[in-house]
C-alpha cells in the first residue's frame, strides 16, 4: 500500500478563484444597493476581501486534508477538516475511469479523475484535481489492477484463455470535423439564450431599481411599440413579422452550434485492446475509456429533421454513465453506413432482412389511440354547448389528429429476437432502436395495467444493466414465449464470469454452448 497523497497544489489556486468569483456578485449588489450609505462602496470591499480570505482559507484546508491512498485491492479517499469521511472503492468495482478538464484546470495542467462505479451521480468517486500525468497514470494503474484480476481468474479456471497486454492507441472509429460540428449544430436548434437573457433580467432587478415584474411596465412599453407599428403600412408590419421570425431561426441555430463546438469540438472515437475511448470538448476536454465488455447495449436515435437527412446518433447503454443519461454518447451525428462498423467492433450486429420484426398488438393499438383522443373528444361537448358555433370543430379535429397519429406510429412500433440479441423500435416522426445481447439480460418482467390484462396484451421489461430495455403492446402470449426464451439463455449463463474481460467469450461463442432453437421456439408460437 502507498502512502497516502494529496492532489496537486495547484488545486488550491482553483479553490480561490472560485471564492473569489463567489465574492464578486455579493460585493457589486452591495456596491449598487442602499447598504452603507455613501460608505457603501468601502463595505462591497470589505465584504469581497473578507469573503475571498475565508474562502481561501477553507480551500487550503480542504486540500491539505484530503489524501487519497492506493493499495493492493482499492483505493481510499479521506476528506474533511471537522468531519472526516473516508471511502474505499475496490478495482474491481470501478467500472469506467474517465479524465474531465474544465476551462480553468486545462489552463494550469491539471485533470479530474472520475471513478464510474456504475452507481451513477454522487456516489461515482472522483479526484479534483491532478496533474495530466498523474491522471493517466492513475488510470493506467486501474487498468492493469483490474488486468491482474482478470489473469488471476483465467489460472483458475484454465478453460477460461488470458488477454495479453495491449497498447492506449487504437484505430479511429468516428471522428467530427468543423464541417461535421457546423452541420450538426444547425440541426441542435435551441432557445436556450432566453433563459439566460432571463436570469440576467433576473440580476438586473436584484441590483437596480427597475422591478422587471412590473406588468404596467411591460404593457406601457407593448403599447408604445404597438402605436409605432399601426402606423407603419400591412406590408411592412408583414416583414417585421417575417424578420421577427427569421431573427428567431438565426439566434436559435446560432445558440445550437456554439453549443454543438463547445461540447463536441475534437470529437474522436478510437477502438483499441482496452475498450473504447472518446475524447470530446473545446473548453471542457473529456476523456472516456469503456471496456468493450462493459457495452451492455446500443441505442440509436435521431431527431424530427435529422432524420430525413439519414442522420442519427449511437450511445453504448453501460454500466457507468454520460453525465445524466444512461448511455455514453459514442457517434452524436452520423450517417448509418458509419455507425456500422462501430456496432461490429462493440460485438454487435445490425437488423437486416432476415429479422423476424414482430407488431405491437393490434389492441394494443387501438386501446392507445382511443385513450389518448378521450381527452379531445371530451372537450368537445362542452365547446359546442358554450362556445361559439364552428369551435367544437378544433377539439375534434385534435381528437382525430390523436387518433390517426396513433395508428400510424403502430406501424414502428416493433420487436423481435433472434438467436443472440433482442431488439425494439419505437417512434415513426424520429424513431428510436434499441439493441441488446441476450447475453447480457438478467432478468423478464411482463407487466400489465387492468385494460392490458383485459384485452391480453403487457409490457415485457428486459432487466439491462445500466439501462432500461421495454416491448410494449406484446400479446400475452408472445410475451410468455419471449421471457422463455430470454429465461432460457439466462439460466444458461455463469454471471459470475461475466465481469471479468478475459473471461467474457465473444457472442458466438457464449451461445454455441447454449441450446439452440431459442428463437425458432419463440417465432414458432
Amino acid at each position: 500500500m502507498s502512502d497516502p497523497r494529496n492532489t496537486a497544489p495547484l488545486s488550491v489556486i482553483i479553490g480561490a478563484l472560485g471564492a473569489i468569483r463567489s465574492a464578486v456578485l455579493p460585493a457589486i449588489a452591495i456596491a449598487f444597493s442602499g447598504i452603507g450609505g455613501e460608505g457603501r462602496y468601502l463595505v462591497a470591499i470589505g465584504v469581497g476581501v473578507a469573503a475571498t480570505v475565508i474562502g481561501v482559507a477553507i480551500s487550503y484546508a480542504n486540500w491539505r486534508r484530503l489524501t487519497y491512498t492506493i493499495s493492493e485491492t482499492d483505493i481510499r479517499v479521506e476528506s474533511g477538516v471537522l468531519s472526516r469521511a473516508a471511502r474505499s472503492v475496490p478495482f474491481e468495482r470501478i467500472q469506467d475511469v474517465s479524465l474531465e478538464a474544465k476551462p480553468l484546470p486545462r489552463l494550469l495542467g491539471l485533470v479530474s479523475v472520475k471513478f464510474e462505479t456504475g452507481a451513477g451521480g454522487a456516489d461515482d468517486l472522483a479526484l479534483e484535481y491532478l496533474t495530466k500525468g498523474e491522471g493517466e497514470a492513475l488510470r493506467q494503474l486501474v487498468r492493469e489492477r483490474r488486468e491482474d484480476e482478470a489473469a488471476a481468474a483465467s489460472a483458475a479456471d484454465p478453460a477460461t484463455p488470458a488477454r495479453p497486454a495491449a497498447e492506449d492507441e487504437g484505430d479511429v472509429l468516428f471522428a467530427m470535423g468543423p464541417g461535421r460540428l457546423l452541420t450538426f449544430g444547425l440541426f441542435e436548434f435551441s432557445l436556450a439564450v432566453f433563459a439566460v437573457l432571463g436570469g440576467v433580467l433576473q440580476y438586473v432587478d436584484n441590483v437596480t431599481s427597475v422591478d422587471i415584474w412590473d406588468v404596467d411596465l411591460w404593457y406601457g412599453w407593448l403599447k408604445e411599440q404597438g402605436s409605432t407599428v399601426a402606423t407603419l403600412g400591412p406590408y411592412a408590419q408583414a416583414l417585421g413579422a417575417v424578420a421577427g421570425l427569421v431573427g428567431l431561426l438565426v439566434v436559435g441555430s446560432a445558440t445550437g452550434v456554439v453549443r454543438t463546438f463547445l461540447r463536441d469540438w475534437g470529437f474522436t472515437l478510437t477502438r483499441s485492446a482496452r475498450g473504447f475511448r472518446r475524447q470530446r470538448g473545446l473548453f471542457t476536454r473529456t476523456d472516456v475509456v469503456m471496456p468493450v465488455h462493459r457495452v451492455q447495449g446500443l441505442v440509436i436515435g435521431t431527431g424530427l429533421l435529422r432524420y430525413r437527412f439519414g442522420w442519427r446518433s449511437l450511445s453504448f447503454v453501460s454500466l457507468a454513465q454520460d453525465a445524466e443519461s444512461e448511455s455514453h454518447v459514442v457517434a452524436p451525428f452520423a450517417q448509418m453506413d458509419e455507425i456500422a462498423p462501430i456496432v461490429r467492433a462493440a460485438g454487435f450486429r445490425l437488423p437486416g432482412d432476415a429479422t423476424a420484426w414482430r407488431r405491437a398488438s393490434t389492441r394494443h393499438r387501438t386501446d392507445k389511440a382511443v385513450l389518448d383522443s378521450a381527452f379531445f373528444l371530451a372537450a368537445t361537448i362542452p365547446v359546442a354547448i358554450f362556445a361559439p358555433p364552428g369551435l367544437f370543430l378544433i377539439p375534434l379535429g385534435l381528437a382525430v389528429l390523436a387518433a390517426g397519429a396513433n395508428l400510424y406510429a403502430w406501424e414502428f412500433r416493433r420487436h423481435a429476437i433472434d438467436d443472440r440479441q433482442v431488439y425494439a423500435s419505437h417512434g415513426f416522426l424520429s424513431p428510436t432502436q434499441s439493441i441488446a445481447t441476450r447475453l447480457n439480460l438478467h432478468s423478464v418482467e411482463i407487466r400489465q395495467g387492468p385494460l392490458a390484462r383485459l384485452r391480453g396484451y403487457a409490457t415485457v421489461h428486459l432487466g439491462l444493466a445500466g439501462g432500461s430495455f421495454a416491448m410494449h403492446g406484446v400479446p400475452i402470449a408472445e410475451a410468455r414465449a419471449l421471457r422463455a426464451a430470454v429465461m432460457e439463455t439466462i439460466t444458461a449463463t455463469d454471471f459470475s464470469r461475466l465481469d471479468a474481460p478475459a473471461a467474457n467469450p465473444a457472442p458466438d461463442q457464449a451461445f454455441s454452448s447454449a441450446q439452440p432453437g431459442f428463437s425458432e421456439n419463440f417465432l414458432a408460437t
